[in-house]
Formats: structure tokens, C-alpha cells, sequence
């Protein structure tokens, strides 16, 4: 009898000490779960471009386990830096979306390393109803005579081909936010490109029009199109190729063996000499 009191008695602590540790365990994680820190986030929607004063920034309570990489934790150490990408508000403000210390404000401070900014003029039509927006990409079209030296004049039609692809849209007009949910009709459009398609870009537009084509911006396939003419596009028949030409063959003599020698006399006939041969 007394070993049974015994058992159920360490059965009874047991049980109770295994209750403590759980309820340590949940008092533990909601004590880590609580903690917070302090992260600086936008008091307000930020360009691109724009430098960040301390009025439009703030620090606020933010969970310890869960702090985004690259995020700041004092508002001072943000003082004067430009963001390259748009901040809404909210927002935690994080080192890869600023321009690197020292970048003054503008469209110049978004521009990445090796690139250049050029723009192009546009219409409804070639801005795609105003829907290339900042941090679009799209692909650059031109259309010029395809052949203004031929003789034929079939022969000199238009194209449209592209040429360049998968280029950023920087800002419409004067203006670099990106708002993905407005289009915005205007007629100049600022692109960054490497110095190679500026000169591209440069050409093609002075000797035919540019169209823009909006694209996926995760999709990187570059298209290896032969560009539409009228024939292509109405499918019609292409001129028969002429027919090669074949210089006259060179008439080689044939050679002759030579004559086989012959029996010769000489025959006197009073006052005449001659030479008779058989």
C-alpha cells in the first residue's frame, strides 16, 4: 500500500514538473516573440532621386526576429541619402535601395554604373498609351526604308525591325515615380541605356520613327526577328533571282604535231634550180 502512495505520488510530481517546463517554454517564446527594436521606415511616399531629410523619415517598433536586411535603426545615419528605387509609406528603408554615399539628388543618382540616360520623343501611339512607366522595360522599334539605293523601285520598301531590347524606362516626361497604375500620356520618354544603344538610339532615330514595345519585366528572351517589309507583311512573291552569269569558255588551241620530215631534191632545169619534195 505504501508503494503505491509512493508511485502515485512521483507520478503526481512528475506531472507537475512537466506542466512548469511548458509553461516556461510558452512564457519564454512570448517574451522573444514580444521583443522589438527600432527600425526607421518613410513617413511618407519617396521618388526615386529624392534625398531623404529627416522629416520624412521616422523610427518605429518593429519585431526583433523579423528586421529586413540592409534596414537602419537610426534615423540620422539616413540624413542626405538618395534612394534609387521608390519607398511608399511605411515602408523600412534599406541600403540597397540608396545611392551610394556622397550622390546628389536627381535623375543622375539612379543611374547605374557603365549606363547613360537619353530620351526619345513620343506619342500616344509609340508610348504605348502612356503605360511605359519608371522601372519598365521595353523594346525599341524602328521603321526606315529598307533599301534606298536600289534600282528596282519594288525593291525600295520600309521595315520595321527591333532593335534594341529589354530597356529601362527612367522617368516620363519630368517625372521618375513609379506608379504602376496610372498611365501617364506625355511625349519624351528617358531611357537607360549603355553607350553602345545610346548611339543605336541616336542613329535610328534620325533616319526612320521609333516605336516603344512594353514588355514582361521578368522576361529576358531577346527576339531574333527579321524585321516586317510589305512583302512579308502582305506575303507577297518575291522576284525571281536573276540567273547567274557564266563568262564565254576560252577556246585553247589544240596543238599541232609537227609535220613528219620529207624527201627533198633539187631538180636543175637549164638556167633554173628548184627544190622538189615528196
Amino acid at each position: 500500500m505504501k508503494n503505491l502512495r509512493a508511485l502515485m505520488m512521483l507520478l503526481i510530481a512528475a506531472a507537475a514538473g512537466l506542466t512548469a517546463v511548458v509553461f516556461a517554454s510558452r512564457w519564454m517564446m512570448a517574451q522573444s516573440s514580444s521583443s522589438t527594436t527600432k527600425v526607421v521606415v518613410a513617413t511618407a511616399d519617396i521618388d526615386l532621386g529624392q534625398r531623404i531629410s529627416p522629416e520624412y523619415v521616422k523610427t518605429i517598433d518593429w519585431p526583433a526576429g523579423s528586421v529586413p536586411p540592409g534596414a537602419f535603426h537610426e534615423v540620422g545615419k539616413l540624413d542626405g541619402r538618395v534612394l534609387k528605387e521608390t519607398a511608399m509609406r511605411g515602408e523600412p528603408i534599406l541600403e540597397g535601395k540608396l545611392s551610394p554615399q556622397g550622390s546628389t539628388g536627381g535623375l543622375s543618382a539612379v543611374i547605374d554604373e557603365g549606363k547613360r540616360a537619353i530620351t526619345v520623343r513620343v506619342n500616344d501611339v509609340i508610348g504605348v498609351a502612356g503605360f511605359a512607366l519608371p522601372g519598365n522595360y521595353v523594346d525599341i522599334i524602328v521603321n526606315t526604308q529598307k533599301d534606298s539605293n536600289a534600282q528596282n523601285a519594288q525593291n525600295e520598301q520600309k521595315i520595321s525591325k527591333i532593335v534594341l531590347e529589354h530597356i529601362l524606362v527612367l522617368a516620363v516626361a519630368q517625372e521618375a515615380g513609379r506608379d504602376e497604375t496610372k498611365p501617364k500620356v506625355v511625349d519624351a520618354v528617358t531611357l537607360q541605356v549603355t553607350p553602345e544603344q545610346a548611339e543605336k538610339i541616336d542613329l535610328a532615330r534620325s533616319i526612320g520613327t521609333l516605336s516603344l514595345v512594353l514588355r514582361n519585366q521578368i522576361d529576358r528572351q531577346d527576339p531574333n526577328t527579321d524585321g516586317a517589309t510589305r512583302a512579308s507583311l502582305l506575303k507577297l512573291p518575291q522576284p525571281a533571282a536573276p540567273a547567274p552569269v557564266h563568262s564565254a569558255p576560252v577556246k585553247v588551241a589544240a596543238h599541232r604535231a609537227p609535220a613528219a620530215p620529207r624527201d627533198c631534191v633539187h631538180v636543175i632545169d637549164g638556167a633554173s634550180n628548184s627544190q622538189e619534195c615528196f
